[in-house]
């Protein structure tokens, strides 16, 4: 409980990564605000102090509401994690306008509306910021997930690179996590075939859990990361060498 009194918000709080998230940062001693459009179907399997509020990321005046409830409720925002996001698929000739820009709204806009509404509260406590991004923005993507996500988390990434640099002088951290597959539902979207490839592909033989990346979020929050800005977290067991 290295982090008791401090407090964090996580979107997509109610995704794989989201709820291993949310009860990483509880073990550690976080008050934790839990946002996602589905909440209400999210079992409060976690210890208090856990605030849940549902809210569509892509509206900005829904995420304003959910951060000011957040330092309303808890009185501070030490932490700010957006795993809210959607998968798309390829090729590009299939792909309709209207999705292309839906997946962008999710993906990057909402870490834009997110990033905004949160400054001023993270800039009072010298906080820190964490947006996730995904080895397809390090190695072009595929069809597997489309051309629109492999655009939008490399966005995540240079958002968090121009964050780290204009907000450093507010003492605010912003750093970058990059899965490769992870095992939740999304990864469930594919064929055992392709699962087995994206498997053997792997140079540590396994799709992460998603423990494995909240390990990687929560450590990026704490204080031991302290000196860590602008930083792309490869955690793809190998699958993309950086």
């Amino acid at each position: 409980m290295t982090n008791r009194g401090r407090v964090a918000l996580v979107t997509g709080a109610a995704g794989g990564i989201g709820r291993a998230t949310v009860a990483a940062l509880m073990r550690d001693g976080y008050s934790v605000t839990a946002v996602d459009v589905a909440l209400a179907d999210l079992p409060c399997a976690f210890d208090a102090p856990l605030q849940q509020v549902s809210a569509d990321v892509t509206d900005e005046a829904a995420v304003a509401r959910a951060v000011a409830g957040c330092v309303e409720h808890f009185g501070a925002l030490d932490c700010v994690v957006h795993l809210a996001g959607a998968v798309g698929k390829g090729p590009l000739v299939d792909v309709a306008a209207s999705e292309w820009r839906r997946l962008l709204e999710v993906n990057l806009t909402s870490a834009f509306l997110l990033a905004k509404a949160s400054h001023v509260a993270l800039r009072a406590r010298r906080g820190s910021l964490v947006l996730i991004s995904s080895t397809n923005a390090l190695n072009g993507g595929s069809a597997l997930s489309g051309p629109a996500y492999a655009v939008a988390k490399a966005g995540i990434i240079n958002l968090a690179r121009y964050l780290a640099k204009e907000w450093g002088g507010d003492g605010i951290r912003v750093n970058c996590v990059a899965p490769g597959p992870v095992d939740t539902p999304m990864l469930a979207r594919l064929s055992e075939s392709t699962v087995d490839s994206l498997r053997q592909s792997i140079p540590l033989g396994r799709v992460a859990t998603p423990d494995d990346v909240a390990a990687s979020i929560a450590f990026l929050c704490s204080p031991q990361a302290a000196y860590m800005t602008g930083t792309v977290m490869n955690v793809s067991g190998g699958l993309v060498l950086d």
